[in-house]
């Protein structure tokens, strides 16, 4: 019986060494070490130069083949090569895990799921992703505001100034639809169609009457609900310029846009018709842009489709560079045309005049304001690094005096930042130029678009996150709620940019401080002047009026339990201690102002 087992095992043997489909004997075949190694062949029988594989090439030495050591004896051989390749595709490859018994609720976001685009609701690649955020903001904080002119909910007051306590809650929902065809892990969507709708209550809480509204019977507290339109637009795929999926695409319908990475300049959700696409393996990207802004909720913010639109139209063209000019940094330019014919009385639904501003000489303006600037972000060398600079140039209807103009304004701002870790220095500058003469035929002061800057703290700093309005002067507010710019404009939402403005220097450092992956802490300490105080004199009527604002300092905790943006809780606080200017604008009482915000966001 050893005869027949010995045969058996070398043929194995040979097998195991020998191609898919080849024949061979098996003693011929096999290798000379697994010969020997089973017993088959002594050792002195086998001679390496006379086996019939193991042939020597005429100049060459004798070659040993590798050893083979078998693995997986009962292996099946793959299936023969078809004419497809050598893999059967598959007829629904979005529903193997389904197949394998890997099935989720449709509530999960954190797994495979339909409604959040993650296989098709219909055909081989119409997709379907739900979108719901829940955002919620509990902010106490003090500002000066005016005691009510024609009444006053203390009988007894006779001070220019009122109460400066005040508290906001405003609860905003954000229900969104995104429908769109095509296989997106490797290139943009064919079609996209998206909806989303915001819905807010807020709730202010004032002391004294006419802050919140005109009529002073409505008293001191306002409650407010407001539906708005964020996004309606329809996205369709052009053309694929190569195999890299480099594409041109155009955009139509209420839908958001930046003109820069920090928004500095125009950042907002608004009806317009975009063309975009990218180049050179998405070296090169550019935006061709137009846009009409729709008329927004001053207490919301959110957009109003129930009223027409603006006569106020910005036109932009930009062009990106990847990787320039050194590895990791991306260069922009932009030219943008903001043309304003806004010729009509524009009231709030509070009651307050928005345009044309009730500053300077009170009338019905219009203007054509041109940016042309340079925007960068990314990493030079070890450091990161932005910078933002824009030149205004273009045609004016002075708010002082009604009287034609010439735009001659600039803007620059930059960060530097360094990571050590989980640790992130940064140092920040800014600066807009004010007007010098009010009276004279240029207008200095430069004035955004609509701006939303993330940078030097962002909504965490008091100067940026609260408006503050100039008692006085006019019903304008000196700074813009997310506005950094002190542009003496009724609102950004409903007002109209001006030029005839004190401009802004702003200096700073701030820090980010990742704890744990749940908790990041952040603090910014700023040194804010105004540029030229001219304007204030004159709107005021009150000269001299010290340049320097104060000292901005914040601290922000965040927490985000899931590691994810699923859940992000943030809580943060500001103080303003004010400069000689402020104190020049509202007098020396106040030794500090103060901001407390409370943010939680919940998003599926």
């Amino acid at each position: 019986m050893r005869a027949p087992k010995l045969a058996v095992l070398a043929a194995l043997a040979g097998a195991a060494c020998t191609p898919t489909g080849a024949r061979a004997e098996p003693f011929e075949a096999a290798p000379a070490g697994v010969l020997e190694l089973l017993g088959v062949l002594p050792a002195p029988t086998y001679d390496p130069f006379t086996s019939p594989i193991l042939r020597r090439r005429p100049g060459h030495p004798a070659e040993r083949p590798p050893q083979f050591q078998e693995q997986n004896p009962d292996a099946i051989d793959p299936a023969p090569v078809d004419q497809v390749g050598e893999f059967v595709p598959l007829p629904d490859r979005w529903r193997i895990m389904e197949s394998l018994g890997f099935k989720f609720p449709w509530y999960d976001p954190y797994n495979q799921n339909l409604w959040k685009g993650d296989k098709p609701i219909h055909g081989e690649d119409w997709f379907l992703s739900l979108l719901g955020i829940a955002d919620t903001i509990v902010e106490p904080r003090s500002t000066p505001f005016p005691t009510g002119i024609t009444s006053s909910e203390d009988p007894g007051q006779n001070d220019i100034f009122s109460g400066v306590d005040q508290t906001i809650l405003a609860q905003t929902f954000l229900v969104g639809l995104i429908y769109f065809k095509g296989d997106t892990t490797f290139k943009p969507p064919e079609w996209e169609y998206r909806l989303t709708l915001g819905f807010q209550y807020n709730r202010v809480d004032v002391q004294d009457v006419r802050v919140l509204n005109i009529d002073p019977r409505l008293g001191t507290m306002r409650d407010d609900g407001f539906v708005g339109l964020q996004e309606l637009f329809v996205d369709k795929h052009l053309r694929d310029v190569s195999d890299r999926y480099d594409f041109d695409a155009i955009r139509f319908g209420v839908q958001p846009f930046s003109t820069d990475f920090r928004g500095f300049l125009f950042q907002d959700l608004q009806f317009g018709l975009r063309l975009f696409g990218n180049r050179d393996n998405n070296r090169w990207q550019y935006n061709l842009a137009w846009f009409r802004r729709m008329e927004k909720d001053l207490n919301s913010g959110l957009n109003d489709p129930t009223e027409p639109l603006r006569d106020d139209d910005v036109i932009v063209a930009n062009l990106y560079r990847q990787d320039w000019p050194v590895l990791g940094y991306t260069s922009q330019a932009t030219v943008v045309w903001n043309r304003n014919r806004e010729d009509e009385f524009f009231f709030d639904s509070n009651g307050f005049i928005q345009r044309p501003a009730s500053l300077g000489f009170e009338g019905l303006r219009e203007y054509d304001a041109y940016y042309v600037g340079y925007n960068g972000d990314g990493h030079w060398r070890t450091f990161n690094f932005t910078v933002s600079g824009y030149y205004l140039f273009g045609d004016n209807i002075n708010t002082f005096t009604g009287r034609e103009t010439d735009l001659d304004a600039g803007f620059f701002a930059a960060e530097v930042s360094k990571d050590y870790d989980w640790i992130r220095l940064r140092a920040q500058l800014a600066y807009s130029s004010g007007d010098d003469d009010p009276f004279d035929d240029k207008s200095h002061g430069f004035d955004a678009i609509f701006e939303n800057p993330i940078f030097a703290g962002a909504d965490t700093s008091y100067w940026i996150r609260q408006n503050i309005p100039l008692v006085g002067g006019g019903l304008v507010t000196l700074s813009q709620r997310n506005g950094m710019i002190p542009n003496l404009r009724p609102s950004k939402e409903q007002g109209q940019s001006n030029f005839e403005n004190p401009g802004l220097k702003l200096i700073g450092i701030g820090g980010d401080f990742d704890i744990t992956p749940l908790h990041r802490v952040s603090f910014n300490l700023n040194e804010l002047w105004f540029d030229d105080t001219t304007t204030l004199e004159v709107a005021r009527n009150q000269s001299p009026i010290d340049d320097r604002i104060g000292t901005d300092a914040s601290v922000a905790w965040i927490w985000r339990p899931f590691m994810t943006q699923n859940i992000v809780l943030r809580l943060s606080g500001a103080a303003l201690f004010p400069g000689d200017g402020i104190k020049d604008l509202y007098g020396s009482d106040e030794d500090i102002y103060y901001s407390v915000l409370g943010n939680f966001t919940f998003t599926y």
